[in-house]
């Protein structure tokens, strides 16, 4: 609809009418023709003030505000309408009752100068540097990784290949094409959290409770040549649900991405817009657009609130394996052998790209062969991990890495020489090098200093971005305190490599996913970390070990300050 302030200027200006002509001094005698000022076009006043409201509204909270289409009722005694001005100061208004409600200021008994100051100004600072998309938590410090309790749940399945956690429910997804909802136990009201400074004796540890199998389906590989049947037909790859908890999406080799409903896990759309495997899958952060990644080399963007297909980004070389997104309307992804992290701005349709394939066998760090796994900290700086074992630090800002832990997970035994070759003089026997342990699994805690990553070693492993965000440094191994809270030798953190096979595990079999959400508000009550295992590495069977096929719980609780 055009306006005033759209319309080209030659247009501007108003016909003169033959009312017009008549001399200003007959107006005066004629109060009837003016008494009335004109009125204002609505979409005038829409045309100037949305962006203004839409642009507030979300900033305060992203509330729907129903009042803002009556605008006469909204505004003066006088019944104008209501103005941007107005109704910012409205929307705020609003915006600070929500956090009063929030963190219970009644119930505390606080003045109004004291919850301004420390309760209201400090959501206000959470929330404005979430918006921007910066680190704004430092929780590394705050969790006893150490102490995390740790309980196994299966479901029989082959390799689970994926996981993803909405409080408080779990789905997971493997090679025999199930598809599970597990309901993750509450914690316990008089759960040990360990206090800073003080040695508790022999202090009762987290009780191991496993999750609830809650429902399950699964597809059918006889049909895959049934164009009608709303499953998979191929091994699931992967699987991610909103953040409201009320869809869940899954991905597989028959190159099928469906769309099911959390509550009954009966499917409402299956995608083939793919042209292979569908690899990797991440949602946008408080909404329901939705990122995949393809064996076929490409992104695509969906729309779940219209269950519909939006748009295919192109420029990896080669197969697309894992994808990440927070809160603004980018993603990143990682092309495997291409050796490249692409970060991707949907709405400017522009892409930044990264290089990786860092490191040289003589500067002693094995030569970088693929790129498997991202994940984002905040808006401007994420984690990559790949074949040779290294966790890189990026930022959006520089084309390589400013910080490498190199063997993160360090590397295999030594193979025997007999079991090498077949050569029976010892000097003429060729032993290959030690393996290094790939990367194949990365998570974040979103806008903090936390890192987790996992591998083939069984060790579920914490870093912290250090507080001048340039570098990594380790927390340990989760989960390897003993009760008396104090570490194994045989867990100390790895820094160069050199703890063998099977030491400080706790989880037998390859890491595939990991996924994580906060107990309490904000994490108040420590970490909740699922991580899905198999004995073979998700996207084939290259890799075996000799491990278990299921899924871990890691309670991660928070130090009493």
């Amino acid at each position: 609809m055009s306006s005033f302030f759209t319309i080209p200027s030659a247009h501007k200006k108003r016909k003169r009418t033959e009312d017009s002509e008549i001399p200003k001094k007959r107006l005066a005698s004629k109060p009837s023709r003016v008494e009335k000022p004109a009125p204002r076009k609505p979409q005038r006043d829409e045309s100037i003030s949305g962006s203004d409201d839409d642009s507030n509204g979300e900033e305060f909270g992203g509330f729907d505000d129903e009042e803002g289409s009556q605008g006469s009722s909204l505004g003066g005694d006088d019944g104008e309408e209501e103005t941007a001005a107005e109704r910012r100061l409205r929307l705020a208004e609003r915006y600070l009752d929500n956090v009063r409600h929030e963190v219970n200021v009644d119930s505390h008994g606080f003045d109004a100068e004291e919850i301004d100051r420390e309760l209201i100004a400090e959501r206000l600072q959470e929330d404005v540097a979430e918006s921007k998309g910066r680190m704004y938590r430092h929780l590394a410090s705050e969790l006893e990784f150490g102490g995390a309790s740790h309980s196994w749940f299966k479901s029989n399945a082959e390799s689970i290949t994926g996981i993803a956690s909405c409080a408080p429910f779990a789905y997971t997804v493997s090679k025999d094409l199930w598809l599970v909802k597990w309901r993750i136990q509450d914690l316990p009201k008089d759960q040990w959290l360990p206090t800073k400074g003080k040695k508790n004796k022999k202090p009762p540890p987290p009780p191991k409770r496993r999750p609830e199998r809650v429902l399950s389906v699964r597809g059918d590989k006889k049909k895959s040549k049934d164009n009608s049947y709303q499953g998979h037909t191929g091994i699931i790859l992967t699987v991610a649900c909103s953040e409201d908890g009320k869809l869940v999406v899954t991905g597989g080799k028959d190159r099928k991405l469906i769309v099911w409903d959390a509550s009954t896990l009966k499917p409402l759309r299956v995608f083939t817009q793919h042209r292979d495997s569908v690899t990797g899958l991440a949602f946008r952060r408080g909404t329901n657009q939705l990122y995949s990644s393809s064996k076929d080399r490409t992104v695509k963007v969906w729309s779940l609130d219209e269950l519909a297909y939006v748009e295919t980004l192109f420029g990896h070389q080669d197969e697309v394996v894992d994808i990440a997104a927070l809160a603004q309307e980018r993603c990143i992804s990682v092309g495997a052998r291409d050796r490249t992290a692409r970060l991707w701005k949907v709405a400017e349709e522009t892409q930044l790209v990264y290089r990786g394939g860092g490191g040289s066998k003589s500067k002693g760090k094995a030569m970088e062969g693929s790129m498997d796994r991202v994940a984002m900290i905040d808006d401007e700086m994420f984690v990559t991990g790949g074949d040779n074992g290294n966790i890189c630090l990026w930022t959006i800002h520089k084309k390589k890495p400013i910080h490498t832990v190199s063997a993160a997970h360090g590397v295999e035994e030594q193979m025997p020489s007999d079991e090498a070759s077949a050569e029976v003089e010892e000097g003429k026997r060729a032993v290959p090098e030690p393996q290094v342990r790939w990367i194949t699994s990365l998570s974040t805690v979103p806008y903090s200093d936390v890192v987790l990553s996992g591998s083939w070693d069984g060790c579920l492993r914490a870093w912290k971005i250090s507080s001048d965000k340039k570098k990594l440094e380790s927390m340990g191994v989760v989960g390897s305190l003993d009760g008396h809270g104090a570490l194994h030798v045989k867990d100390t953190p790895l820094t160069n490599g050199d703890v063998k096979p099977g030491e400080g595990s706790i989880s037998k079999g390859v890491m595939n996913e990991i996924s994580l959400f906060e107990r309490g508000d904000r994490g108040k009550d420590g970490l909740c970390v699922v991580v899905a295992v198999g004995k073979e590495h998700r996207l084939g069977s290259w890799k075996k070990v000799n491990g278990k096929n299921g899924a871990v719980v890691f309670e991660i609780p928070r130090i009493e300050t």
